[in-house]
């Protein structure tokens, strides 16, 4: 059996693996052959006259991106013919894009996982009692989710400086909030002011951990860090509550720690990075696939939760009356 120390630290790593940050220049980019192959496509391809097709322009693409993208291909093709190893180049391996999309694969999954939030808005909704008070903190969660999944969408529909911040603004948000809320739930907070002061708590810290990030330096490990440590508290909490209720509620109360566990086991796919299958799905793709089933498994421990929840608290107030 894997101790807890184990988890967590298994945990640790698999964040800080899921924000490693990106490698700018990588020994494809930098090689003669590539370098002398997107020189001589510019200077015959990139003319005042030259047009690019609608679809590529939608995605702002430019001719030199396109030649880039043209040798990059040219020259993995000869390396898959030759049996040669195929390199990355500006830190990602060589995608075929689909109409303008960099990463077809990722963009898919990435939609998939929005969806998912978005399919259990009404559920949580129309399920979950209105008198029970972790009901507008979940569905606030849902949009978050729906948030984070939309940027994840942009950010590998296309690779530019902003569209890569603002994936990881909304990443961070949203295991911030995870944790936000998750304090809430374990340690049975039901008052206005002290939500509002831990509300109060994290707002300010993503406020802060965001200008860092903006105006002063885009600093990848301290953004590493930052993650790591508002993760780790909130999967160490569940941890925590899984075992204290372990007799308590015997149905239910492992399910978080089987979710830290799959989810441990989905980041490892990053561990084992490798160049993308037919140019199309790489292990950063298949991460993402494996969290669509994730993201419903975890709303239907909370819907659970909250059905018990409020059945409890419920009968407690009859009880008082």
């Amino acid at each position: 059996m894997i101790s807890l120390k184990s988890k967590l630290l298994l945990f640790s790593l698999s964040i800080i693996l899921l924000y490693l940050p990106p490698v700018f220049s990588s020994a494809g980019d930098r090689s003669e052959e590539f370098q002398t192959c997107v020189n001589t496509c510019f200077s015959t391809e990139c003319s005042q006259d030259s047009t690019l097709p609608l679809y590529l322009r939608f995605f702002s693409w430019t001719c030199e991106d396109n030649c880039k993208y043209n040798c990059i291909h040219k020259i993995t093709n000869e390396a898959i013919s030759q049996n040669k190893e195929i390199v990355q180049y500006y830190g990602k391996w060589p995608f075929h894009r689909l109409f303008g999309i960099q990463e077809p694969a990722s963009v898919m999954f990435s939609i998939l996982n929005g969806y998912v939030h978005y399919r259990y808005l009404p559920l949580l909704k129309r399920n979950i009692p209105d008198s029970y008070y972790m009901k507008k903190f979940y569905i606030f969660y849902a949009y978050i989710g729906i948030n984070s999944w939309i940027w994840s969408t942009v950010y590998h529909s296309r690779d530019f400086p902003l569209t890569e911040r603002l994936d990881y603004y909304s990443a961070g948000l949203s295991i911030l909030y995870s944790l936000f809320y998750g304090v809430l739930r374990i340690f049975q907070i039901r008052n206005i002011q002290r939500t509002s002061i831990w509300a109060i708590i994290c707002i300010s810290a993503y406020i802060a951990h965001v200008s860092y990030l903006h105006f002063i330096k885009f600093d990848y490990g301290y953004n590493i860090l930052a993650n790591v440590i508002v993760g780790m508290s909130n999967n160490a909490l569940w941890i925590s509550w899984s075992i204290s209720h372990w007799y308590k509620r015997p149905d239910d109360a492992w399910k978080p720690i089987v979710g830290i566990i799959l989810i441990l086991c989905a980041m490892s796919l990053e561990i084992f990075d490798f160049p993308p299958w037919w140019g199309i799905l790489d292990a950063h793709a298949l991460w993402h696939a494996s969290t669509i089933y994730l993201i419903a498994y975890w709303y239907n421990f909370l819907l659970e939760d909250a059905r018990i929840e409020s059945f409890r608290e419920s009968k407690g107030k009859k009880i008082d009356k």
